[in-house]
């Protein structure tokens, strides 16, 4: 009798993580930026997905398992890495970026995130990267981070932090920015070298923090202090309504770095790092709830592989958005031992 092939663990960590990012997005997507008291008097609880509800403007055009720019960019962001045989490289990365919304007409619609709209209206107008400022504070650095976690190793922490910004550079230049994309690419790559929850959470608070020092810009506090407190609020939960409300009043789930960063690994700790979980609770959070699910499930995904996620979400993920991870995944896998 033959034996099943072997699957590869890179490569099915990488999907989990590439699905984690999708299926968070997609599920948080219908009470995106929506006050959590709002969330729970319209929904009462997410468990599953759920079609945009034509009251929020930020989700009424969503159908059902649809992600939105969050994951739209990190596609930008692999198709980018492809083309450039596994590197990063800021202007295809903003060329991709920009491609992508152009086709969907992002800048008519509730889309984009601010500093992301203005860094990209700019290079519309041709102005050279190196020009733009796009000191802003917000999470589109890091929602599309995923793929350079997958990408990189993190044997040399200098190359990963350089190869985390060059991925930032398009949209967001500012320390927090940068920091902030680091902590989530920086736990999704552990995550696929096999390191525990347990230890990512000690190597990415001063990680975070060393990175913001490094290209100081802004005078944020220091987002490494701010995820210590916000896995510290959380420790030991085991009612996760209350850590979700927790998280909500004393860390905060707005768009900004100092806030959605260290929410995003506080759902990791309070799902005990369980994807559907991790993804059903970001939905109900309130604030920014699809970019907060897409970091944290990322983070789980890589941490399990695809195995974890229900077979029936991984189908609605590839028919709602005519998406296959799987090419996607394997390049990735390549690239990270090239």
């Amino acid at each position: 009798m033959s034996k099943e092939p072997e699957v590869n663990p890179v490569r099915n960590r990488i999907l989990g993580c590439l699905y984690g990012q999708a299926i968070g997005d997609s599920m948080g997507m219908p009470s995106e930026l929506w006050p959590r008291s709002r969330v729970q008097s319209h929904f009462e609880w997410i468990s599953d997905f759920l079609a945009g509800p034509e009251e929020n403007i930020a989700a009424n055009e969503f159908e059902r398992g649809q992600y939105t720019d969050d994951t739209s960019q990190c596609v930008a962001l692999m198709d980018a890495i492809i083309e450039c045989q596994g590197q990063v490289e800021p202007m295809v990365v903003a060329q991709h970026i920009m491609n992508w919304a152009q086709r969907i007409n992002a800048f008519e619609k509730n889309i984009l995130g601010p500093t992301s709209k203005n860094a990209l209206l700019a290079l519309q107008n041709g102005t050279p990267l190196e020009e733009i400022e796009a000191n802003g504070v917000t999470n589109g650095s890091a929602m599309r981070v995923a793929p350079v976690g997958c990408l990189m190793p993190t044997q040399d922490q200098d190359k990963f932090i350089e190869t985390v910004r060059n991925s930032c550079l398009p949209t967001h230049k500012s320390d927090i920015a940068i920091a902030g994309a680091t902590a989530i690419a920086w736990a999704i790559s552990r995550a696929i070298e096999g390191a525990t929850w347990e230890q990512i959470k000690l190597e990415i608070i001063p990680l975070a923090s060393d990175v913001q020092r490094r290209f100081e810009s802004t005078f944020s506090p220091l987002i490494g202090k701010r995820i210590l407190y916000a896995l510290a609020i959380v420790y030991g939960q085991q009612d996760v309504h209350k850590g979700l409300a927790d998280i909500y009043d004393n860390v905060g789930s707005g768009m900004d770095m100092i806030e959605s960063i260290p929410a995003a690994l506080a759902l990791v700790e309070l799902s005990s790092t369980e994807p559907t979980l991790c993804a059903k609770l970001a939905a109900n959070l309130g604030g920014d709830t699809d970019t907060i699910g897409a970091m944290a499930t990322a983070i789980c995904g890589a941490l399990h592989g695809q195995e974890a996620f229900d077979p029936k979400h991984i189908s609605l993920i590839n028919q709602a958005n005519d998406i296959d991870f799987a090419p996607y995944a394997a390049a990735l896998t390549d690239f990270r031992f090239s």
